[in-house]
């Protein structure tokens, strides 16, 4: 199956199987599958603990530190993953929302992106090849399913 076509059907199924009524992607109420937003922005994205949790629009957000706990408790929005957590690619190609590998990410102007990387897609390398029109697309799209919630 060429890459072209198997891209799609792998973010299709990923869709279907899990798929989320939530705006905030998590699992057992833990977003970012426990991965600590403010960790990325170090370069070094790494597994908070239950220790460090935050509330935040009806998620808990799990901190490797006190500090980076602090850090988002004073700027949430600074670190929040871009729609809602979910795969900016699939967001801005499909307008769907598909789980993400919390490794694969991207920070650009500031804000993080995350991406779907399993079965040999890696959705980053798609997005890097038009990422300025995927964006505009991500955010059109990500309004659209946000716009009634």
């Amino acid at each position: 199956m060429k890459t072209k076509f198997f891209i799609p059907f792998l973010l299709l199924m990923s869709s279907i199987l899990f798929s989320q009524n939530s705006n905030i992607n998590k699992e057992n109420g833990v977003a970012n599958y426990g991965y600590d937003v403010v960790s990325y922005f170090s370069g070094k994205p790494q597994p908070g603990s239950a220790k460090n949790t935050v509330k935040y629009q009806g998620a808990d957000y799990y901190f490797i530190n006190p500090e980076n706990k602090s850090r988002f408790q004073k700027e949430p929005v600074k670190y929040l993953p871009q729609y809602g957590g979910y795969c900016a690619f699939a967001m801005g190609d499909y307008g769907k929302k598909v789980q993400v590998d919390p490794k694969t990410y991207k920070i650009t102007d500031g804000k993080l992106y995350l991406f779907y990387n399993k079965f040999l897609t890696n959705t980053l390398t798609s997005w890097n090849k038009d990422e300025h029109n995927l964006t505009i697309k991500a955010d059109m799209n990500w309004k659209k399913l946000t716009a009634n919630k």
